[in-house]
């Protein structure tokens, strides 16, 4: 009994055909699982890669925001009076790059779930095909 478990749907194919159902094409529908199975595959990489891409977005905020963070931190501790900076243009810097940022992040967010939902429709839409033809199947 030495069967490779590379392929579970091939065996399952071939333990259900044994049982001779009549008006179920176990072969149609075990080929419909499976390219369930691999949509649902494609859309968990596409969401892992959406996720990937926003940690990246984060940490090059987070290394961004550092840099500046020293730059600011330098410059004052090189003067004793009053700061070479104009506080209220480190604010607006500040706030316009975070807005710029979660805008990044809002359209690296929405284009993923663009990618997995136009990956879940298109196989919705490929099996709701495959059961109406086994349903309009002529009964031989």
């Amino acid at each position: 009994m030495n069967q490779n478990f590379s392929d579970p749907f091939s065996q399952f194919a071939a333990m259900f055909q044994q049982y001779q159902l009549p008006g179920f094409d176990v072969t149609a529908i075990m080929e419909s699982r499976r390219k369930d199975v691999e949509a649902l595959a494609a859309t968990n990489r596409v969401a892992f890669g959406g996720m990937e891409a926003l940690r990246d977005k984060q940490v090059e905020i987070l290394r961004r925001t550092l840099g500046e963070l020293e730059t600011i931190a330098r410059q004052f501790a090189n003067t004793s009076t009053q700061p070479p900076f104009n506080a209220n243009e480190v604010v607006q810097r500040a706030l316009h790059n975070a807005l710029a940022d979660m805008q990044d992040i809002a359209r690296t967010t929405q284009q993923t779930q663009a990618e997995a939902y136009a990956l879940v429709s298109k196989r919705m839409e490929d099996a709701l095909k495959e059961l109406k033809a086994s349903i309009e199947k002529p009964k031989t």
